[in-house]
Parts: C-alpha cells; structure tokens; sequence
C-alpha cells in the first residue's frame, strides 16, 4: 500500500458556482504545485470537463479521477467517482436527463463551461447543473456502482446539501461505505449520534470552488497503486 495525498471534491469552472479561474490546466496545475497525488473533478450534476482535467492530469502527474456531485431529489449532495472516462461519461447522460429542465440564467447563477484540451470553451450546458435531479438518495448508491463507480454522501458535516442536514438522519439500511467530511472537527460527534458513519472510511475534502481553496497535502489514503481502480477500491474497503 502506497500513501496519496489527496482532494477528491473539486470544482472547475462548469459548475456556475465554480470561479471561472477553475480551469482543467489550472486546477490540475493548482494540485500538482501544492504536490497532491490524487484529485477527483467533482462537478454539480456533470462530468463534461473531466476529459480535459484528466489529460491535464497526466502531463502534470496527478491522477484526477472523473467524477461529479451529483444532487439527489432530496436536495443532498452526493460523490460519484468512476474507475474510467466512458463510464462517467455514460452516467453524465443518464444523470442530464434526470436534472430538472432549469435553464440557467449567467447573469445570476455564473457561467456553465465546458473546456477543452487546450483550456478553450468549447460549449456551454444549458440547464442550471445546481438544480436536483429525479435521482432518490437511496437509488444514488446503486445507479453509481452499475457503471462500476463508488458514491458516498458529500461533506456530511456541512449544515446544507447533506444527508444530515436534509433528510436529518442517515438511513439506516444505507449501503455507504465512504463519507465525506468537510472538516474532521466534528467526526467524534457525527460518528457518535450516527453510529452508521462508524462503518465507513472517511476522508476530508475541500469542495473547493477556487484555486486556493484546493487542499494542501495534509490528508492521505492509501492504494495498492496510483490507479483509479485501486484509489476507488480503498475507499471502498
């Protein structure tokens, strides 16, 4: 088992809420001079710049695993990560068709981009990617696995958008494995009213909406490799 600095809940410049500096090269170049191993590209309810993250990924030696926060009916943010483009490709379609036919307004909610290689826009999505989907909490979990990714409830600790804080207990025929928290300052407690989360792996992520908010290289997981099949198996474990 190798140890991997990591940030797994990053958002690019696709998210309306995303600064427009969340470039793919920006943020994977952010990651790499603050000398982080592993990121995931986490955008609301899309994975269309995780091909562009990922290539810039390899030429700064970072794995970026591509992945999206998905928001489920209920409103609480849900972590998607996929062990190969095509599959979170494939789950970004079926997820666009269950996100409610908002369109966005950029004057109020910001920009949409979807960036290519080169760090160009190259399109835009049209339906506001904050807005809920159709997906149900408990129907998240095993929608993610059938395209051979791991989901688990984004910053449980955060006072919104959490499974806590929105439904006002964790299910308790929930299947996680892995939770999010936003900070560890209150791990002690959550674990003690939600005897669930003494189950699951849980890791510290940034949900970083600007290129300073990435994480410095405070927390670790560890793989048997640097892949993202191994990364992905670790957090299920």
């Amino acid at each position: 088992m190798i140890p991997l600095f990591y940030d797994l809940h990053i958002h690019s410049c696709l998210s309306p809420c995303g600064d427009d500096d969340m470039t793919p090269a920006n943020l994977t170049g952010m990651a790499a001079v603050k000398g982080l191993d592993v990121i995931a590209l986490t955008d609301h309810n899309s994975c269309a710049n995780c091909p562009a993250a990922m290539y810039h990924g390899k030429n700064y030696g970072v794995t970026v695993i591509p992945g999206m926060e998905l928001t489920t009916a209920e409103e609480v943010h849900v972590i998607c990560l996929f062990p190969a483009l095509d599959a979170a490709m494939e789950f970004d379609r079926l997820v666009y068709g269950r996100l409610l036919p908002f369109p966005n307004r950029e004057d109020i909610f910001g920009n949409q981009q979807i960036m290519n290689e080169r760090d160009e826009v190259v399109g835009i999505k049209e339906h506001l990617l904050i807005n809920a989907t159709t997906i149900p909490f408990d129907e998240a979990f095993s929608l993610t696995e059938n395209f051979g990714g791991i989901a688990y409830p984004a910053h449980v600790d955060k006072s919104s958008n959490s499974v806590i804080s929105n439904l006002g207990f964790i299910p308790p025929e929930s299947t996680f494995t892995c939770a999010e928290f936003h900070d560890f300052k209150n791990l002690h407690r959550l674990r003690r009213e939600h005897p669930h989360l003494e189950k699951c792996n849980v890791i510290c992520c940034s949900d970083a909406h600007y290129l300073a908010d990435i994480h410095e290289p405070e927390h670790q997981i560890f793989a048997e490799s640097r892949g993202i099949p191994d990364i992905l198996d670790s957090l299920r474990r």
